[in-house]
């Protein structure tokens, strides 16, 4: 395999595995915007990957799947935003507290829908495949090493990178959008300027949630075709880490997404770049370990939202 072919797999493998990421920190994104911590997006992933998983087996469709899992996503973050927004508790315990119910939640009715089954059926197995498959964009699949790595993918990365442009556009271009940060930043100067703060946190930490499951959806229905406790297997921190290194920007968020993706999609290129010889466990491990190295690089020079994690109390000074 020549350079330009090793160069054009990286960049579509990268694709392939970054994607639920880029959904995790667009998740974050706008619950954190809107001054609300997110710690949950594991568990939403989590949930959505179930859920994606679980209906689409029972419905047919993939797209129904991952429909639903949006859907149960904001679900299941309204008790995070009525733990969070209306009772004002501790938004990180709030969240760490949905990360294990998600996984126990999801193990529980995974082993009771099918028998006692520690994960789903195989949603590729059988005579038809249930997963989303990838498309090839006519005529622009066809340019040498950019057809194959960037038009030659999944449609649930082009969802991401949509929602991704349309996320931009409403938090900087529009009406809302300028709600939503100005309640992140200064929710007593919002509320004065007649801003229902409350609302705006609630539609924001919903939002989360249906852009994260939505992630988890994409896990189930795209790589691992079924679910089980170990599918999102932390990307949901991971996702946290690019929302970070990304300065809560969205572009920036899908971009650090991609960044943390290259290092899975390396594993799967090790025999071709010289590198064989090196232990799968150790590259495996990389992703957290630079979500530690990021974290630690960058957590003192990226600036949160200025009410991030603080509970409003209207009336308050």
């Amino acid at each position: 395999m020549s350079g330009w072919d090793i160069g054009s797999d990286l960049i579509h493998i990268t694709l392939v595995y970054a994607t639920a990421l880029m959904f995790g920190a667009l998740g974050g994104l706008w619950s954190e915007r809107s001054g609300v911590v997110n710690i949950a997006i594991e568990g939403m992933m989590t949930i959505g990957a179930f859920t994606g998983a679980v209906v689409t087996y029972f419905a047919g469709s993939p797209w129904i799947g991952f429909i639903a899992a949006a859907v149960a996503g904001a679900i299941f973050a309204l008790p995070h935003a009525v733990a969070s927004v209306t009772y004002k508790a501790d938004q990180t315990i709030s969240g760490v507290a949905l990360n294990f119910l998600a996984v126990g939640l999801g193990l529980y009715l995974t082993k009771l829908i099918f028998d006692g089954q520690g994960q789903s059926p195989n949603l590729a197995s059988g005579g038809t495949s249930l997963m989303i498959a990838k498309v090839q964009i006519p005529f622009l699949s066809d340019i040498p090493f950019f057809g194959h790595a960037f038009f030659e993918a999944y449609p649930t990365t082009y969802i991401v990178l949509a929602l991704m442009l349309v996320t931009w556009y409403i938090l900087f271009k529009t009406p809302w959008g300028l709600r939503i940060r100005a309640v992140g930043e200064h929710p007593k100067a919002a509320d004065t300027a007649g801003v229902n703060v409350y609302l705006v946190r609630y539609m924001a930490v919903l939002t989360s949630g249906a852009f994260a499951a939505m992630g988890g959806a994409t896990l189930a229905l795209t790589t691992t075709a079924s679910f089980s406790h170990s599918t999102v297997a932390g990307q949901g921190y991971i996702a946290l880490a690019a929302l970070i290194f990304g300065k809560w920007h969205p572009i920036g968020a899908v971009a650090a997404a991609a960044f943390f993706g290259v290092v899975t999609a390396v594993k799967f290129l090790l025999p071709y770049i010289g590198l064989g010889h090196v232990p799968l466990d150790i590259i495996s491990m990389l992703p957290y370990a630079l979500t530690l190295i990021v974290l630690v690089s960058f957590i003192g020079r990226a600036t949160a939202p200025l009410a991030s994690g603080v509970p409003y109390e209207k009336g308050s000074r």
